[in-house]
């Protein structure tokens, strides 16, 4: 019996993930993707011997990084439990010591980091952001006694919100209307649908304690000022699961996941520009049969998956005679999120330097405002927040002997804004190097300087291929969330799949490992593969080759 095929545009986390489902479900399955080396977003950046992670740095739940390394080829895992009982028990959950599990132990080691975040205010104080509840209650204590009360609250409503909204909805997909309305109730009475700060500010008085417990939507691209407070749950993603390092970078995780894809079969192709997603008629349906490279190269399939930005998939791959729901206007409607400025440098190492982490949250001195001018008004403000990550603290083989690797970066307008970042790129680079060293952070830090470069929304649309230069797809605003967020499944053309930030459930790295089971069930159920389980429930066939059969 001749096996399936499978193409799988890009390379990103969430583009390898499915791959490696797409492969144990049985599937002969490549990945093409257009830079010269895999990882997407994830890209590395090796200069000057140091070694820097262009894009994701936080990984948490390693459960989900285990399972993929445990698939094996035409043996699928859609049925396990999603949440096994083990890692869910707080006396066996991995929380420190040991990341992963046995089968990524194979391939890469990963590393815990405590504290997640030290979280830096503008007055020079800061907070340390971990799951010890000792921990957690002297430091609001300490800055912010009158907000004790009201994080007991929100504890337990962000625990309810977690365990309804993750565990229980989290590989639920919303591909019809009534999948939604089925599950609005629940988070209607858990509060999870009103805008996130709105949540916080009812929980706490202190800006401080506002900014520590809201400030993680901007990791995924969402602007804590209107995210549905659904987004409470990462509090307890992070608390229950941790915050982790693979050594070597995530660049390493994702040559260890390149590794086992081919070592299952799958072949990965470099340097494979998509000019276009073919597509043709079947009867009345549109049935997508392949891909044409940018050099004009053909290559068939009978599924393709697009890892590639959700906007551009169907603007730039897809003729538009073949899109009546993802139409030009709809697909330019949608709202984009904000983009980074991200500044790369390596600085040498000096005796007395201040105690910073692995990750700094490092906080301006307005907040909302600044948000406002982001996200609303798409300006450049004078003033900035940054994220600042020195991984060589835990892993010092990423520099020079004697040396730090270390990136910021700035969330930025995207380039609906109309900014000229060949101009403003240089200036906000200086500014930021400046305020480090000058702030005492890195004392000194422009004489010490041994390698610095830096990308700007420019790079995320001319590079990545990101719409208006969007770095983490369409924007997790509610209407943009569940049944409103693209769909992973096309609903324009039958074989044609979407899987990473841009679709269901949104970004981030574990979410976009959760894309890729979600995305592999539907292909699963679609393609009638034998013995395939979603959500617990043994699927029947319901189509072939994605062409839904008359009953």
């Amino acid at each position: 019996m001749q096996r399936k095929t499978a193409i799988v545009i890009g390379s990103g986390i969430g583009g390898i993930s499915c791959a490696m489902r797409l492969q144990s479900l049985g599937f002969d399955t490549k990945i093409v993707e257009k830079l010269d080396a895999p990882g997407g977003r994830a890209y590395v950046r090796r200069a000057d011997g140091f070694v820097f992670d262009m894009g994701p740095t936080v990984l948490t739940v390693p459960h989900f990084i285990e399972e993929l390394f445990s698939l094996e080829r035409d043996h699928a895992m859609l049925g396990e439990p999603d949440f096994p009982a083990h890692i869910l028990d707080e006396n066996k959950r991995i929380t420190s010591g040991i990341s992963g599990g046995p089968n990524t132990g194979r391939y890469l080691e990963i590393v815990p980091i405590l504290p997640f975040y030290r979280i830096y205010f503008d007055d020079g104080t800061y907070f340390d952001y971990d799951a010890d509840p000792v921990r957690v209650r002297e430091q609001i204590l300490r800055l912010a006694p009158e907000d004790l009360e009201g994080y007991e609250a929100f504890h337990e409503q962000a625990r309810a919100i977690f365990k309804r909204g993750f565990l229980e909805l989290g590989y639920t997909y919303f591909g019809s209307l009534g999948s939604m309305i089925g599950v609005v109730p629940d988070l209607l009475r858990l509060g999870a649908v009103q805008p996130l700060f709105s949540l916080i500010k009812k929980y706490f008085k202190s800006d401080k304690m506002r900014q520590v417990f809201s400030f993680e939507p901007l990791l995924v691209g969402g602007n804590p000022l209107k995210v549905p407070a659904i987004y409470a749950m990462i509090h307890f993603v992070e608390k229950t699961w941790g915050i982790h390092f693979a050594k070597g970078g995530t660049g390493a995780l994702v040559a260890a996941m390149v590794k086992k894809f081919e070592e299952m079969g799958g072949v990965l192709h470099l340097n494979a520009e998509v000019a276009k997603i073919n597509v043709e008629k079947r009867g009345r349906a549109r049935v997508a049969t392949g891909i044409t490279l940018a050099d004009g190269r053909v290559m068939h399939a009978d599924v393709v998956v697009s890892n590639a930005d959700y906007a551009t998939t169907y603007l730039k791959m897809v003729d538009k005679a073949h899109r009546t729901i993802n139409r030009d206007a709809l697909v330019k409607f949608r709202k984009q999120s904000m983009s980074l400025m991200v500044i790369y440098f390596g600085y040498k190492k000096q005796e007395g330097d201040p105690d910073l982490q692995h990750h700094n949250i490092i906080l301006g001195p307005r907040y909302e405002e600044l948000l406002t001018d982001i996200f609303d008004r798409k300006i450049l403000s004078p003033d900035f927040s940054q994220y600042l990550h020195i991984p060589t603290l835990t892993d010092p083989s990423l520099a020079p002997e004697g040396y730090h690797a270390a990136y910021t970066l700035i969330p930025v307008p995207n380039n609906q804004s109309g900014i000229d970042w060949s101009i403003e790129g240089d200036k906000l680079a200086d500014t930021v190097l400046t305020f480090l060293g000058e702030r005492g952070y890195i004392p000194g830090l422009k004489d010490r300087l041994a390698h610095m470069s830096f990308v700007t929304p420019d790079y995320f649309e001319q590079v990545l291929g990101s719409h208006v230069g969007n770095g983490f797809g369409v924007e997790p605003v509610l209407t943009q969330t569940a049944f409103f967020r693209p769909h992973n499944r096309s609903e324009d053309v039958h074989g044609l799949y979407l899987v990473g930030q841009g679709t269901q459930p949104g970004g981030g790295t574990p979410s976009v490992m959760m894309s890729a089971k979600m995305t592999a069930r539907e292909i699963a159920r679609d393609f009638d593969v034998a013995g395939s389980i979603v959500n617990g429930v043994p699927q029947a066939g319901t189509s072939v080759n994605g062409v839904p059969q008359a009953a």
